[in-house]
């Protein structure tokens, strides 16, 4: 199993921390590793934690590309999936809207194309049969043109941090962090390191009741010398990484993908489009740091 490099690191759990128990627990989730930073007393946040864990081997159920038997594999399988659960459904709705306000650079129909640079498959077969509008979905069924397959790992660890946080505020938490890939913060605030992997770290970022996601086509590199963020459109990754803080991790995450492959104006309007509440910056290729 692949893993990307972890590029968000916790520089301070709590900057201004309450004067309340601190419990960590680390786990592997999604492909990636995931940890909960829970503040409180031992009885709230042990059930908290308990249910938030379920929650997480619940989302990965539908998500995971590792489990040949989860609900997204099962629909790359077969290219149909009927009564398909609400979750999927609503990933499945985020990134329509994301596909359309990136101009195509998000596109979860790049499966095919990261397995043919994954496994020395036919790259140019694959990119064939790319493109969102062969994607169908509805409450009822959710169907793949022929030869197609979904990722939606530029999006998913973002939704399971989102709805692991609130699962945390449900069991009546008010102080918490949770990385998934992605980080999302119940108060704060808490002070994080971004990381590129070639520069090392560029940048703080402090976040409270807020989420962030940084990505990198150099994260993970595939066995071909490819990055993992591939452009649909066959163009090459602008940025060296990506960071955008959003109200939601799964934002952070799906913009945080699609924007390496913008340039800093095309960015500006995919940002100014997907609403307010959102920052970006990116390092380029030779070590600067820039604001979108």
């Amino acid at each position: 199993m692949m893993r990307r490099r972890r590029l968000l690191q916790i520089l301070a759990a709590a900057v201004l921390a309450p004067a309340a128990a601190r419990s960590d627990e680390t786990r592997i989730a999604l492909g990636a590793e995931a940890r909960m930073t829970l503040y409180g007393p031992a009885e709230i946040t042990s059930r908290a934690r308990a249910r938030a864990w379920a929650e997480m081997a619940r989302i990965e159920r539908i998500f995971s590309l590792h489990d040949p038997a989860s609900v997204l594999s099962r629909l790359n399988a077969t290219g149909r999936l009927d009564e398909p659960p609400p979750e999927l459904v609503e990933v499945l709705v985020m990134a329509d809207r994301l596909h359309d306000a990136t101009g195509g650079r998000f596109d979860p129909t790049v499966q095919p194309l990261w397995l043919a640079h994954a496994t020395g498959g036919d790259v140019a077969a694959a990119r064939a049969v790319l493109g969102w509008d062969g994607v169908t979905v509805s409450r009822d069924a959710i169907t793949l043109r022929p030869g197609q397959a979904l990722t939606l790992n530029g999006i998913a660890q973002g939704y399971a941090t989102d709805r692991v946080t609130q699962v945390l505020a449900e069991e009546g938490l008010h102080h918490a962090l949770v990385e998934i890939g992605e980080f999302r913060a119940l108060s704060g605030p808490f002070r994080l390191g971004v990381e590129d992997p070639e520069f090392g770290q560029l940048g703080q970022l402090t976040l409270s009741d807020r989420a962030c996601a940084t990505s990198s086509p150099k994260a993970m590199v595939l066995p071909d010398g490819s990055g993992h963020i591939l452009d649909p459109a066959g163009g090459a990754p602008v940025w060296s990484s990506v960071t955008v803080a959003a109200p939601t991790a799964a934002l952070a995450d799906g913009l945080s993908t699609a924007l390496c492959l913008a340039t800093a104006e095309a960015a500006r309007g995919i940002l100014d489009r997907c609403g307010p509440g959102l920052r970006a910056t990116a390092i380029s290729r030779h070590g600067e740091l820039l604001t979108l």
